[in-house]
């Protein structure tokens, strides 16, 4: 038998004020004692009337002006009435608002195939709110952590297009370090979508991060406070205060390492730089020696620099990896600007293929170049493997190279070793992973021939794997100590 009802929720005015330019609220609460023989003691002994309906009002002519675009930040002990007035402004919203609790969620495919129109939506998207890694974006929600998985809310919000972004018990569920991250990045996000952003929760340590233009306190009964801000983007993260960068160790390298979407190896490095708050290690940046060649060198610098003086001169970002807590705080611009001077090159470039949907590079202060697009070579070589039966767009899966590789007869496992011998012979290094002549700095074709035909299938799937990479569009970025010392003199 369900218990009846004793307290009950009002709005009873609910109105736009034009002379104002505010609404104006009036919310209450009505409650009746059930008769029991402990009831009726109480009510004999306060003098109450046992039978008497009584009212409470949280909200008397209680006013609100919001703007599009406004940051609103409810706070206020549990019971005091802040969830209350939120849904009551969702009524007011209706379809204009997307409550974060109430987001759809396919729990059954990944978080690429589930945002955005198309999938460079989709990562743009999904590095907006600090699901930037390769194996982020092949997950399901329900693999996800608590922190990643809010993150993911706010993406589907963004993809919504609703211009009300309603959030109760905001971050209650989060640890205060990831709560910050999430309001500051919130926050960004709201104000440049241009999304009005109304948030309600019991911890008052967000404020810095939300940076409100609206801030309502509320207290017991009609108690509250209401104080209007200018509108501002929250400059920076609080978290942010206190970090520190230093030189490092390949050892230190190595305890994040495993974090890069690509793998952990750095070839030939050259210096590395790790980011620590406190005594907690949340970032590290690998400098290497620059490749022989490289798309976008010779536009970046006016000329094609000598080996002597790539190697005395210039250095290449290998790998800026940020623990998946701290992204989109701007750290990963912090480390790369921080690091440039001190890593005693004169050039610096950085060659990435995420560097098209997030610009971290050049807020750091590098400057894009150009796109590179695959060696000719390598698209035809693709395009082989593709008459043959392989999807391009599943071949940076080791797994599904060989399961392809499987069905196939030796003849035609003969054609998939002549695609790959097809690359320009500049890749074959690459590809066979320094197999044949590893201590070499050119590999022949008729080494490499020999190489392919002693391979078997799944070594096989590591060299198309490895084509899949060689076959994605590049951004060449570029740093020069030129320009500090012109900026400097000048």
């Amino acid at each position: 038998m369900k218990p009846k009802r004793l307290i009950t929720a009002r709005t009873r005015g609910r109105r736009y004020d034009e002379k104002r330019g505010c609404y104006v609220y009036d919310i209450s609460f009505k409650t009746r004692s059930e008769i029991t023989e402990r009831t009726v003691k109480v009510a004999e002994a306060f003098g109450l009337g046992i039978d008497q309906e009584r009212e409470h009002f949280v909200y008397r002519d209680f006013e609100l002006k919001l703007a599009q675009g406004d940051v609103v930040y409810i706070t206020g002990d549990s019971g005091s009435g802040k969830s209350c007035l939120l849904r009551a402004l969702e009524e007011d919203l209706g379809d204009k608002a997307i409550n974060i609790s109430d987001v759809g969620i396919d729990v059954e495919k990944p978080l690429i195939d589930t945002v955005g129109d198309s999938f460079h939506e989709a990562l743009r998207l999904l590095s907006k709110v600090g699901l930037n890694d390769a194996f982020l974006f092949l997950r399901k929600y329900p693999e996800l952590s608590d922190g990643q998985r809010y993150r993911y809310k706010i993406a589907m919000m963004i993809d919504s297009g609703k211009k009300f972004w309603v959030a109760d018990e905001f971050c209650s569920t989060l640890d205060r370090t990831t709560a910050r991250i999430v309001a500051y990045n919130i926050q960004k996000l709201a104000r440049r979508s241009g999304s009005t952003l109304i948030v309600v929760t019991t911890h008052t340590d967000l404020e810095e991060d939300l940076n409100p233009s609206v801030q309502i306190r509320k207290g017991w009964g009609e108690e509250i406070n209401v104080e209007y801000r200018s509108n501002e983007e929250a400059p920076l993260c609080t978290v942010t205060r206190g970090i520190t960068i230093r030189e490092a160790s390949k050892e230190d390298y190595d305890r994040l390492g495993h974090l890069h979407y690509r793998d952990s190896r750095v070839p030939v490095p050259l210096k590395f730089f790790a980011m620590e708050r406190r005594d907690e290690l949340v970032g590290v940046i690998a400098y290497c020696y620059p490749s022989i060649v490289a798309g976008g060198r010779r536009q970046a610098a006016g000329y094609l620099p000598r080996i002597e003086e790539l190697n005395r001169d210039w250095a290449v970002i290998s790998r800026v990896i940020v623990h998946p807590k701290y992204r989109t705080i701007g750290l990963g611009a912090r480390l790369v600007r921080e690091t440039l001077p001190m890593v005693g090159r004169r050039h610096v470039e950085l060659i990435a293929v995420m560097a098209q949907y997030n610009p971290f590079a050049e807020h750091a202060g590098m400057k894009w170049i150009q796109e590179t697009e695959p060696h000719p070579s390598v698209w035809r070589a693709v395009d082989r493997l593709h008459e043959i039966g392989f999807d391009p767009t599943m071949m940076a899966s080791e797994a599904y190279n060989l399961r392809q590789l499987s069905k196939l007869s030796d003849e035609t496992i003969d054609k998939v070793r002549e695609a790959l011998l097809g690359v320009s012979t500049h890749y074959y290094k690459r590809l066979s992973r320094g197999g044949p002549g590893s201590s070499l700095a050119y590999i022949r074709k008729a080494q490499m021939r020999d190489w392919l035909w002693e391979q078997p299938r799944e070594s096989l799937a590591k060299s198309l794997r490895i084509l899949s990479v060689l076959s994605e569009t590049k951004v060449y970025l570029f740093w020069s100590r030129d320009w500090v010392e012109e900026k400097e003199s000048g």
